[in-house]
C-alpha cells in the first residue's frame, strides 16, 4: 500500500485510536428471502444501528461491516456505528455462501492489516452469517477457513439459520453449533448482537466476555 492510500486510515485512527470489534454481517440476500423475511431482516439493521448509537464506548470501538450473498456484494465495508446506515436488502438470486465466507475472511484480513499499519488494536473480531437456506455453491474451503480461523482465534464464527435453512451443511461450516432463529424474531436477534458487541467493547482486547446465552427459553433461537 502506497503512503497516499493510507493517509485516510491514519488521519482516522489519529481522531479515534480506540480498539477496535470489527463485525461483519454475512446476510442471506437469496430470492427465497424475499417478502416479509426481508422485510424483517431491514428493521432488524435499523434497531442494530439504534442499539449501538446508545453506547457511546461501541461508537468509538465497534465497525460494522455488510456483505449481502445472492449475489456475493460488499454492501458496507467497515465502519463506525455513527458513519453505518443500514441498507435496504433485496432478495435475489442463489445462495453463493461459500464464496461469501471467503470474502469476509479476505475482508477481515485486509481490515487488521490496516490496524497494524496504524498501531491500533483490535478485539477478535466476528463473522455473523443469516441464511434461510443451503449453500447453492462450494462450501468445502469456506468451512476450512473458519475451522482455521476459529483454531488461530483469528475471528469468531456464529451461524444463525432462518425458517428452512439447511442446519445440518451450517453445522459442517460452523465450529459453533448453529442457532436457529425462533420465527422471524430479527430485531431480537440484533438486540443481542448489539448488546454483546457493546460487552465486548468495554472490556479490554484479549479478555474473555461472557455472553447471554440467547437459546433461553425466552431467548431468541434454538439448538
Amino acid at each position: 500500500m502506497s503512503n497516499f492510500e493510507q493517509i485516510p486510515f491514519a488521519a482516522e485512527f489519529a481522531e479515534n485510536p480506540e480498539p477496535r470489534c470489527p463485525c461483519i454481517l454475512l446476510l442471506d440476500t437469496s430470492a427465497s428471502m424475499n417478502g416479509i423475511p426481508i422485510n424483517e431482516l431491514n428493521n432488524g439493521l435499523i434497531a442494530f444501528k439504534d442499539e449501538l448509537m446508545a453506547d457511546s464506548m461501541a461508537v468509538k470501538r465497534v465497525e460494522v461491516a455488510v456483505v449481502g450473498f445472492g449475489p456475493v456484494q460488499v454492501i458496507s465495508d467497515f465502519q463506525s456505528p455513527d458513519l453505518y446506515y443500514p441498507p435496504t436488502l433485496i432478495a435475489n438470486g442463489n445462495t453463493p455462501m461459500g464464496s461469501a465466507i471467503e470474502q469476509a475472511v479476505n475482508m477481515l484480513n485486509n481490515r487488521k492489516e490496516v490496524y497494524k499499519q496504524n498501531g491500533v488494536s483490535y478485539y477478535r473480531p466476528w463473522i455473523f452469517l443469516i441464511t434461510d437456506g443451503a449453500p447453492t455453491d462450494n462450501w468445502q474451503r469456506a468451512a476450512a477457513l473458519v475451522k482455521e480461523g476459529e483454531t488461530a482465534k483469528s475471528f469468531m464464527f456464529f451461524a444463525v439459520g432462518v425458517e428452512d435453512a439447511d442446519m445440518n451443511t451450517l453445522r459442517q461450516i460452523s465450529t459453533r453449533e448453529p442457532i436457529k432463529l425462533k420465527g422471524l424474531r430479527f430485531r431480537d436477534l440484533f438486540s443481542w448482537l448489539s448488546n454483546s458487541l457493546s460487552s465486548v467493547s468495554h472490556s479490554a482486547p484479549g479478555d474473555q466476555v461472557q455472553l447471554q446465552n440467547p437459546v433461553t427459553p425466552e431467548g431468541w433461537g434454538t439448538i
